[in-house]
């Protein structure tokens, strides 16, 4: 059928275009189908690290002619490296970007002058390692994928870049699960990029987060020119939309992968909601580090800095995440040079196990009296088979250790420190081990400034337009237009 249409006038091509719009719900042969029927799209796909499997549905669908104008897959280094260029590592963003400037730059050359005109180019790559006989490491099976591709003939050119987990048990499987993605980040560059939503949805057709994590989506162009595709609303809407489990912010705004800032370096988080972000939060990450970078000694280096917000923390009444609210608490912390990971773990031992995934260096978390005393609550541990132990033996069990701030109680003057929490009667006894074995460290001494005032009092006070707020945060939250343009109501 694309055939036929070759001698179209671009009106003709993009009127056919537009009747081939994706019906929800379609599978992967059907979609591919879909592609190879549409006049307007064509392109090469190249494909290292788990066979040809993108390129296989079309080739099954029939009609590929219409759509392939090449197919690639240079396992061998040396091969690789004449197409593409020498690179450090050949499962990385740095080669999968080379690959798409090579393969979409072929195209246009050889081809605009036969075919641009009614022409919606594109180069799709990947990447990867998938699983092979001798692997253990199920964490390994990772890799890159993106799509470059116009918008229209001669039209601007965007570009859609994943990173992607392989979670299945066999080569065959997470091959499988490839090929799969592989037609949607297609399809859906073509067919579902009206909004985010749309598009996340898109990528996961026919597929379940049992067998892909996609824990990076960057893209650019004038298709994604709206801040609703902002690198941090894009990882917040992966969290989000349950397609990662977490996501990580440099100091700079860029999207990191925890498995390259945290491997080989120690880590200090520190959990809030931070809004907005208080003096008292940067006294207790403070206090903390002192005391980690004393524990850990000077030869393990300096240890990165996280600031961590759980999905509970950014949503609204109704149960929606205010995407702008995010940005704004983001804006602040990176303003104050620290890293900001958004996750799902609502529980302190799957944070741990995430952090401690990606680095053999100490972990450290600092925390208040307050959440440190709830800790040891029962009520929360009801579905875990182990409760209150099992998730402290996870939380622990690589070395984690806890530093807990004080708190001073208006009414008496009194200091409440890790060793006098009030915690339940059966659980003292833990508390003390576990302050006996070094795993929980008290910080003896807070600023007294902000020792007899919460977070929570100083969101309070903005709110009600009492001016003693303002002496309670940094100047990087009076800068910024979503708490200095606060209006009382």
């Amino acid at each position: 059928m694309k055939v036929a249409c070759r001698g179209r006038g671009l009106h003709d091509v993009r009127r056919m275009s537009d009747t081939f719009q994706r019906a929800p719900g379609k599978g992967t042969l059907e979609k591919a189908l879909e592609i190879n029927l549409d006049p307007a799209i064509y392109g090469t796909i190249a494909e290292i690290g788990a066979g040809q499997e993108i390129a296989h549905w079309f080739f099954r669908a029939g009609g590929a002619a219409g759509t392939i104008a090449k197919t690639m897959s240079a396992y061998d280094m040396t091969f690789s490296d004449e197409i593409y260029g020498r690179c450090v590592r050949y499962v990385s963003c740095q080669r999968l970007k080379a690959m798409l400037d090579h393969e979409y730059s072929i195209l246009q050359q050889r081809l605009d002058e036969k075919r641009g005109a009614d022409t919606t180019f594109f180069a799709l790559a990947d990447t990867v390692r998938a699983r092979s006989f001798k692997d253990q490491d199920s964490n390994a099976c990772k890799g890159w994928m993106g799509i470059r591709f116009q918008d229209a003939p001669r039209g601007g050119v965007n570009q859609l870049v994943l990173h992607v987990h392989l979670l299945d048990d066999t080569n065959a499987e997470q091959a499988a699960a490839l090929g799969i993605l592989g037609v949607n980040i297609l399809s859906a560059a073509f067919y579902s990029r009206a909004g985010l939503p749309e598009l996340m949805s898109g990528l996961m057709e026919g597929l379940d987060r049992r067998r892909i994590e996609i824990d990076m989506l960057h893209v650019e162009g004038p298709c994604f020119s709206d801040r609703a595709f902002d690198d941090r609303v894009c990882a917040l809407g992966l969290v989000e939309q349950g397609l990662a489990d977490a996501a990580l912010f440099a100091p700079d705004g860029t999207i990191q992968q925890a498995a390259d800032v945290f491997y080989s370096r120690p880590v200090m988080l520190k959990r809030g909601s931070f809004d907005p972000v208080t003096r008292l939060h940067m006294d207790m990450l403070a206090k903390g580090v002192e005391a980690f970078q004393s524990d850990i000694g000077e030869e393990t280096g300096p240890c990165i800095e996280v600031m961590e917000l759980t999905m509970n923390n950014l949503l609204t009444h109704e149960g929606t995440v205010d995407k702008e609210d995010f940005l704004a608490r983001a804006d602040v912390l990176q303003a104050l040079g620290k890293y900001v990971l958004v996750s799902k773990y609502a529980r302190f031992f799957r944070l741990s196990e995430f952090v401690t995934r990606h680095t053999r260096k100490p972990v450290g978390i600092v925390l208040g009296v307050p959440l440190f005393a709830e800790l040891f609550q029962e009520k929360w541990y009801e579905e875990i088979p182990g409760g209150l132990l099992e998730s402290f033996g996870r939380m622990l069990r690589h070395g984690l250790r806890m530093y807990v701030y004080p708190m001073g109680e208006r009414d008496s003057g009194e200091i409440i420190t890790a060793r006098t929490a009030r915690v339940p009667v059966e659980q003292q006894s833990l508390r003390d081990y576990l302050i006996g074995i070094g795993q929980v460290r008290e910080i003896v001494s807070g600023d007294p400034q902000f020792l007899f005032t919460s977070s929570y009092e100083v969101r309070e006070m903005w709110l009600r337009g009492d001016p003693r707020w303002e002496s309670l945060v940094p100047w990087e939250v009076l800068r910024h237009g979503r708490w200095k343009n606060h209006k009382i109501t």
